[in-house]
């Protein structure tokens, strides 16, 4: 029923919480280089970023070519013990919990990747209520089911309901899977990019938002 439904809060995590953007372009540049596509720019590549791994070789190659998303996977590997949270991105977290705000987190990446990425993040993981990964989902970002999955499993009313993201393709999933997003320019996609695609509020970074989070949208769900 709506009304056992809670407002909440849904949480993207590379380039939103961890820094990792640039470091996914690395990973995935030398993957496609590694099978041919050298034609493919690097700033094509962080454009591209947010996309779930099969959409975005084809998004990037006119291809499907399973073999270059597996050798992502393989560059990007020794890169997680570079990986950052970016600042104060677990206290945002936790200021959204003590608000009232059901935190929920909604990755393209694989369940398995959230044993290293809550820990990274830094988060104490009793704040987290759910999650969904590209497990739960025939289809990642930009579709929207990763954010519906998310708000089903977690009793999330849609109309209380804010995701929060760092790329285009994060406002085009929220606006899909009917909720705003707001977006943070820390993933390397700027502010006027970000609004010019339906972001309600942008802001530099974890940090930025928490700080004004008295202003933000965030404060009216509850």
């Amino acid at each position: 029923m709506t009304n056992d439904l809670v407002p909440g809060v849904i949480f993207d995590v590379d380039g939103t919480l961890l820094d990792t953007n640039y470091l996914h372009t690395v990973a995935w540049t030398r993957a496609l280089r590694s099978h041919g596509y050298d034609d493919v720019t690097m700033a094509a590549v962080h454009g591209a970023i947010g996309i779930a791994s099969g959409e975005l070789v084809q998004h990037l190659t006119g291809g499907t070519d399973e073999a270059v998303a597996q050798a992502h996977t393989q560059e990007y590997e020794p890169f997680q013990d570079d990986v950052r949270a970016f600042p104060r991105a677990a206290e945002l977290m936790g200021a959204c919990h003590d608000a009232g705000l059901r935190v929920v987190i909604a990755t393209s990446g694989k369940e398995k990747d959230l044993d290293w990425m809550l820990p990274a993040i830094g988060v104490d993981e009793a704040i987290v209520a759910g999650a969904s990964t590209s497990s739960d989902v025939e289809a990642a970002k930009p579709a929207p089911d990763l954010l519906s999955v998310a708000m089903e499993k977690s009793g999330l009313d849609p109309a209380r309901t804010v995701a929060l993201g760092d790329t285009v393709w994060d406002v085009k999933a929220a606006a899909d899977a009917g909720v705003p997003c707001i977006a943070l320019a820390c993933g390397g996609i700027g502010a006027a990019e970000l609004r010019e695609a339906g972001a309600v509020e942008v802001w530099d970074s974890p940090a930025d938002l928490l700080e004004n989070l008295s202003e933000s949208r965030l404060s009216a769900l509850t």
